[in-house]
């Protein structure tokens, strides 16, 4: 296991951040210092101690009623809202939409507490630009305890912070909803706790709130610290990225972390066919209905080069 190790501030411009969109023009051009180790966030240390309370509570609460309820919202909140969403058409571009499937799947990533659009893509595509390096937000390099969660706890503070985190995510700041998406995140999250609590009272708002997201958290933070740390690598990629199967098992695909490393904006992560993706499969089915198109695909002859690895 890695030691947690002091880390320095480093400096990160968001013209050295290389996404798939322009960089921002005008106005006067703003610097994040990430990740900067201090003291405790105390209201994010509260809101994640009061999560996993409510996780341990959900289960003297257990019902198959509740249970597939949670997978559902499970599949909802990080099948279509973070991996699907946030993570393969918000951050990377990798395939396109129409608008209101953009907007929904927004939504849907807000429902599991990792923060709005902007916040989340801007800090993802810092983290491809310096991946394991100095400036990387959560690099196993700086402690496995702070590439899954310490970097949230005790590093920089910026969810809230749209004006900011709009450099690094120009393309989602044009757009007002997006803007409004990211100061109210917590919205979705709390209709949603209300809709559970009526209709399933106690036991379905444990579950589908406190448990889910959870669960979900750690599911999604194994991305950033496993997936770093353990499994195959099938491309020599210039950071720590591997291919995790069980991570890839909990997150629908992106435990093929290495593939994604190698190939950023390929909307299919599991590139052999013994590569479960769940993701790949729903937008595959999506394809087919016409709610997507332009799948960008990576295979296992690309041509690849070392500096191409982000």
């Amino acid at each position: 296991m890695l030691e947690t190790a002091a880390r320095p501030a480093v400096t990160v411009s968001p013209k050295s951040i290389q996404s798939d969109t322009s960089p921002a023009r005008g106005g006067k051009e703003m610097e994040m210092i990430l990740p900067r180790r201090g003291n405790l966030n105390w209201s994010t240390f509260g809101v994640m101690a009061l999560f996993h309370v409510g996780a341990i509570v959900a289960l003297f609460m257990f019902s198959w009623k509740v249970l597939f309820a949670s997978l559902f919202l499970y599949w909802v909140a990080i099948g279509l809202g973070i991996s699907m969403g946030y993570h393969r058409l918000h951050t990377h571009r990798s395939y396109t939409t129409h608008r209101w499937v953009e907007y929904a799947l927004a939504i849907c990533g807000t429902l599991n507490l990792e923060g709005g659009p902007i916040f989340w893509v801007a800090t993802h595509r810092i983290h491809h630009q310096k991946s394991d390096q100095p400036g990387d937000p959560h690099s196993p390099h700086d402690g496995a305890f702070w590439s899954h969660v310490g970097w949230i706890l005790f590093g920089e503070v910026n969810h809230n912070n749209t004006r900011l985190m709009s450099k690094y995510a120009p393309d989602l700041a044009k757009h007002k909803f997006y803007v409004w998406l990211n100061n109210y995140h917590w919205v979705p999250i709390i209709v949603l706790a209300a809709i559970l609590y009526a209709v399933g009272g106690a036991p379905l708002f444990f579950w589908g709130i406190f448990l889910r997201v959870t669960f979900g958290l750690h599911a999604t933070w194994l991305v950033n610290s496993a997936a770093h740390m353990f499994g195959s690598r099938r491309f020599d990629t210039r950071d720590d990225s591997r291919n995790s199967w069980w991570v890839a098992m909990l997150s629908f695909g992106e435990g093929w972390h290495n593939n994604h490393h190698a190939h950023p904006t390929s909307a299919r992560h599991g590139l052999a066919w013994y590569e479960v993706d769940f993701s790949w499969m729903t937008l595959r089915a999506m394809k087919a209905v016409g709610l997507v198109s332009n799948l960008k695909v990576a295979r296992l002859a690309s041509s690849f080069e070392n500096r191409e690895a982000a």
